[in-house]
């Protein structure tokens, strides 16, 4: 376990609203000198936690805005320092001329999400909750928004303290039994070790499932579409946008760039990405393009590959094969058998059709709503029935780790009846949980996590 640097004793200050012009603009303050940068700014020292209008004067006792002043001493603070609020004109110029004034009675300026980062190290929130106010900030839909909430009021925290507690109430007793021989305890007979097991890998697959969720709210996936110059990649991609993004001619290899925007299904953000037609290109720009659409392809999350199967008539399997021949084997792929309302009988060319084969006309709109169906669940989404934490891929690897370490030591426990290794991996197995919460952290992790926050949070 590493231990948490010392709270700097400075005190800091940053707009907490965004940068630009707007009714209202917000400085924030957290520090020791708060008190008194308070009183040579406003006069006064208002009551903690109550709005108090004033004046705010500058060093030669000017008039620089008036507004609100709210004071909140420590510990009671979002920081657990004292904090100050100056509620002004959302003008960049009086921003401007109120911090700086806080700079000349001894504030600093703010690093990206120091505010947050002090209030982590005074224990007001762990990590996990600290991230999710930065993931609620970011949310791209309703769904990743009601995630990070969960998330950030400390829900995802409570399971993975519930998770740990039992962990360590299961080493706690494996390692009383070593320490105690004369109690001979079996541990392969023994069916309290093995339920407790057992309960803690239950316990893992639905901490897992609801966080992995909250990741793909959080992160999305990038969809490549990609196919033959004319098989209706850009109509497909009008069709799953809702407006015309791409350019759709009857001219063969319309797009030669890569084309994306973003939409949602049921709250997941997805990037789909209009390539090039997949063919021998002839020219320099053909050649290029053809160029990028392999590069996003191997990049890219799954892939949608879209089949003529008006074009391919009599040859739709064998075309669908060489086109699966342009993907990497390990990247998921989805086959769209596309323009159907002008080849309706194209099932009787296919011996059977797989169940990643989904028959659509992008022109029509047949068939759209079952491919989005399926593209939910082929990306692993699927509704959670309690609710989702919004989750990183930082908490994803640790939650791996963890069970996978739980698994190794029941796994030598059946094999050699090893409580010694069953304890070690439990040890293990709390480091890794310990992770997400921040109780085991490094310098670095909090480093790069809070330097992705933005000024004034």
């Amino acid at each position: 376990m590493s231990e948490k640097p010392p709270v700097i004793e400075d005190t800091i200050v940053a707009q907490a609203t965004p940068p630009g012009r707007g009714g209202i603009g917000v400085v924030r303050l957290s520090g020791d000198r708060v008190q008194n940068i308070c009183q040579a700014i406003t006069g006064l020292l208002p009551e903690p936690r109550f709005a108090s209008i004033s004046n705010f004067i500058d060093s030669d006792e000017s008039v620089i805005d008036r507004g609100l002043v709210i004071y909140f001493p420590k510990p009671a603070s979002f920081t657990g320092e004292h904090v100050l609020e100056l509620h002004g004109h959302g003008g960049p110029v009086v921003m401007k001329l109120l911090i700086d004034r806080c700079q000349q009675l001894g504030a600093r300026i703010a690093a990206p999400g120091e505010f947050s980062e002090r209030a982590f190290l005074n224990g007001k929130i762990d990590l996990s909750q600290a991230e999710a106010i930065a993931d609620l900030i970011d949310s791209a839909s309703k769904a990743a928004a009601k995630s990070a909430v969960r998330s950030m009021q400390g829900e995802f925290s409570k399971r993975i303290e519930k998770l740990t507690e039992n962990v360590t109430l299961l080493r706690m007793y494996v390692e009383a039994a070593i320490d105690f021989p004369e109690e001979e305890i079996d541990f392969l007979g023994n069916k309290k070790v093995q339920g407790m097991l057992e309960s803690i890998l239950a316990e893992f697959d639905d901490v897992t499932k609801r966080a992995t969720q909250g990741a793909l709210l959080r992160e999305g996936a990038s969809l490549v579409l990609a196919g033959r110059p004319n098989a209706g990649k850009s109509s497909l991609m009008n069709s799953l946008t809702g407006k015309e993004v791409s350019i759709v001619t009857n001219i063969a290899g319309t797009t030669r760039d890569i084309v994306d925007n973003y939409i949602h299904l049921d709250g997941l953000p997805l990037r789909l990405i209009d390539t090039a037609g997949l063919h021998t290109a002839g020219d320099v720009i053909e050649i290029e393009g053809v160029k990028r659409a392999h590069s996003e392809i191997r990049n890219a999350d799954h892939v949608i590959l879209i089949v003529d199967c008006f074009a391919h008539r009599g040859e739709i399997a064998a075309a669908t094969e060489e086109l699966r021949g342009e993907v990497p084997g390990e990247i998921p792929v989805t086959v769209v058998v596309n323009k159907i309302d002008l080849n309706q009988e194209w099932q009787q060319e296919v011996d059977a059709v797989p169940e990643d084969w989904i028959p659509v006309s992008a022109k029509t709109g047949e068939g759209m709503k079952s491919l989005r169906g399926h593209l939910k669940q082929a990306l692993g989404f699927i509704t959670v029935e309690g609710g989702t934490f919004i989750a990183r891929a930082r908490h994803l690897d640790a939650l791996t780790r963890a069970r996978a370490s739980i698994e190794t030591g029941e796994r030598q426990l059946m094999e050699a009846g090893a409580g010694e290794l069953l304890a070690e991996e439990l040890k293990l197995c709390q480091q890794a949980l310990g992770e997400i919460t921040g109780i085991f952290t490094s310098d670095d992790l909090l480093g790069m996590i809070f330097s992705s926050f933005c000024i004034g949070k």
